[in-house]
């Protein structure tokens, strides 16, 4: 660089004044060429009328992201794979949803056995390395209907790495996911966070979002990080196929529960794995899964020793060789409840037979099992620990099969027929003499068996029966109880004849006489039952009523109910008296002051009116310190004046009545709604 030379005179380079000998003004340093420094002082400030451009700023997608999230998801797993203590793993996934699903697809097995100091620091770092802190960052983190996910679920607290992974093995927590709430980012969010919680235990799903539903990606977080996973329910989830049923049973060994409803894309491949890994499976249910046949179910049954409850409805594909295979491997079964398969005779010959253990079978809707089969299944005397039968829309059971399971079912106690068609009388009688524990019996669309059956078997029944349902029985008609002797059935305490067109004053009389231990009666619908039918019931009735239900017996008047609480009121607990309309004020005056223990009292549709709860005042509100629900729906008559009444109740009632009572308005029930603010009002 030339020297610097200082000029005065009239040889001034800048006329207006010597140079700045300030060589450190970088504002006065003029480069005019790269071989010339020039410094040339401004006489004063410059003008600048030029508008003053600002720079644009930069596009939100230039903006510069956090080093560390540039790296592909390869490096960021070996960076998640370092990170053994189960709070880093959480704060981590809280940073974003990427992240969350790179630690959901980390296996327990894969992470490194790093120190927890190490791991510890590394996590900081690796948290911090976001603009925002990661508990702010969570808020991020939503599922596909734009909700949090991460803060409910993920839980960022210090502990003990030994309590840790105690809790990690506990499976303590349960998490039921419905409709639009069942995704794959919130089964991610539960995987990652539920170890620091005490391990999944229970996981129930019920439907899918209809936009980004439930996958296998998200099962299969599920079976990465709850190795505790005990129970798996399953409904109504087209997008979940064997693959990652197949990851719950390479992840979950500790599986005890499964249930899968209307799974489409399941088959029996999943089963076999479940059956290969899961060897403490002791219950599976299995509904409208098209592809489930005969394999899967024969090895659960060799594979899974302490199975006890097999459910199958409607697989068309499950035949005799899936189900004989089962029951002929499964030596605990003790449940079995079969509905729209496709099996013959064969099947309950093999459950006659090995069933050893069972003690509650279920058969509906069994189209191609006959009379053979039901034989065949009392007579291959197995059935030594059965307690309960139900048997619905089964043509093959008829009289001889009926006979056959009460011979080879010697501790049946609980015997359900519905809608079987071809049983009669002869069967029942037959079915009496043979059975010797039964308890309670319950007949409904039976319509071949009639009263005189009914009181036949009473005579021949060795069994202390104590509880007898007729539904909807066509041939339950009234009988004359003069032309032949009548039994006894003292063992007899609950009674049903619900929906019995033929049943009437007669009827009843005959049962006053017959059962004179009842406690438990419900003549619901038995629009011929009079006054007089009614004392004949209550005065033979010895024990005391309990549970009294004549809803629809629209005979009744004031009378009969004044008579009936005179002599069981101290006892009743349950009064339906829905649908009786002659009843009025006098009977529910009655019933106030003299039901000290009732529970249980609905008098909807009945001519009751404010007169009726006056009597119930202050002075006597101790009188019914029990009752809990409370029913006067349809009662037009009952105004707002009787809901100062009702307000004495507050400390018992739980549930309140009082729709399509037109004088009662909104304002008024939201007053009671707050005095009485443990109870729920319909209006």
């Amino acid at each position: 660089m030339p020297p610097l030379v200082k000029y005065f005179g009239d040889e001034v380079f800048c006329p207006g004044g010597p140079f700045n000998s300030d060589f450190m003004d970088s504002s006065l340093m003029l480069s005019p060429s790269p071989f010339v420094d020039v410094f040339c002082p401004r006489r004063k400030r410059a003008r600048i009328s030029a508008p003053f451009i600002q720079r644009e700023q930069e596009p939100a997608s230039r903006k510069i992201v956090p080093s560390i999230d540039v790296l592909p998801d390869e490096c960021l797993f070996e960076v998640f794979a370092r990170l053994p203590s189960i709070r880093d793993r959480s704060a981590c996934a809280c940073v974003s949803k990427r992240w969350l699903m790179l630690q959901s697809s980390i296996r327990g097995s894969e992470f490194a056995s790093t120190p927890a100091c190490c791991g510890s620091v590394t996590a900081t770092k690796v948290a911090s390395a976001t603009e925002k802190d990661t508990t702010k960052a969570a808020l991020a983190v939503k599922d596909a209907n734009g909700e949090r996910v991460l803060p409910a679920t993920i839980e960022v607290d210090g502990g003990d790495e030994e309590e840790e992974a105690a809790d990690c093995d506990a499976g303590h927590l349960t998490r039921s996911l419905q409709g639009k709430k069942a995704t794959d980012v919130r089964l991610a969010a539960i995987s990652v966070g539920a170890a620091k919680l005490g391990g999944l235990g229970k996981l129930l799903i019920r439907g899918s979002n209809a936009i980004r539903g439930v996958t296998d990606v998200g099962l299969s977080a599920i079976a990465r990080g709850c190795p505790s996973l005990r129970v798996l329910s399953l409904w109504n989830l087209s997008s979940v196929s064997d693959k990652s049923i197949c990851e719950i049973a390479e992840g979950c060994h500790l599986l005890e529960k499964l249930d899968l409803c209307h799974c489409p894309n399941v088959s029996d491949k999943a089963l076999l794995a479940i059956a290969a890994k899961c060897p403490n499976l002791s219950s599976v249910s299995l509904e409208s899964c098209p592809l489930i046949g005969n394999e899967g179910l024969p090895a659960i049954g060799r594979s899974c020793l302490n199975l006890r409850s097999i459910s199958i409805k409607d697989c068309p594909l499950v035949g005799d060789q899936g189900i004989a295979g089962l029951v002929a491997s499964a030596a605990a079964l003790s449940r079995i409840k079969l509905q729209g398969v496709n099996i013959s005779d064969v099947s309950l010959a093999v459950i006659g037979h090995y069933g050893k253990s069972v003690a509650e079978l279920s058969f509906t809707g069994l189209q191609h099992v006959g009379e053979r089969g039901f034989w065949a299944l009392g007579n291959a005397h197995g059935l030594n620990k059965l307690r309960t039968l139900h048997v619905s829309s089964c043509n093959g059971m008829t009289d001889m099969g009926l006979e056959a399971v009460g011979v080879g079912c010697p501790v049946l106690k609980h015997l359900c027929l519905r809608r079987c068609c071809l049983l009669s009388d002869s069967g029942l009688r037959a079915f009496a003499r043979t059975v010797v524990a039964l308890e309670n019996l319950l007949l409904e669309e039976c319509n071949w068996i009639t009263q005189t059956g009914v009181l036949d078997s009473f005579s021949n029944c060795k069994a202390n029966l104590k509880s007898l349902s007729l539904v909807k029985c066509v041939g339950i008609n009234d009988v004359d109880d003069g032309l032949s002797p009548l039994p006894l059935c003292a063992s007899l305490h609950s009674l049903t004849i619900r929906g019995c067109s033929g049943f009437g004053s007669r009827g009843v009389a005959v049962v006053g006489k017959v059962c004179p231990n009842l406690q438990n009666v419900d003549f619901s619908g038995v629009s011929g039952l009079r006054d007089s039918d009614l004392l004949s019931l209550t005065e033979n009735c010895r024990a005391g009523l309990t549970k009294l239900n004549l809803n629809g017996c629209v005979n009744l008047t004031d009378d009969a109910i004044i008579r009936l609480v005179m002599f069981h009121g101290g006892s009743l607990r349950l009064l339906n008296l829905g649908g009786c309309r002659s009843l009025t004020d006098e009977s529910l005056k009655v019933i106030l002051a003299n039901c000290p223990l009732l529970q249980e009292l609905n008098m909807s549709g009945c001519s009751i009116t404010d007169q009726g709860f006056f009597s119930f005042n202050s002075s006597n509100k101790g009188l019914l310190p029990d009752l809990q629900i409370l029913s006067l729906s349809g009662c037009s008559q009952v105004s707002e004046k009787s809901l100062q009444v009702l307000g004495y109740l507050s400390g018992s009632l739980v549930g309140l009545n009082l729709q399509h009572c037109n004088l009662i308005s909104s304002k008024a029930v939201g007053w009671l709604g707050e005095r009485m603010w443990g109870c729920d009002i319909l209006s």
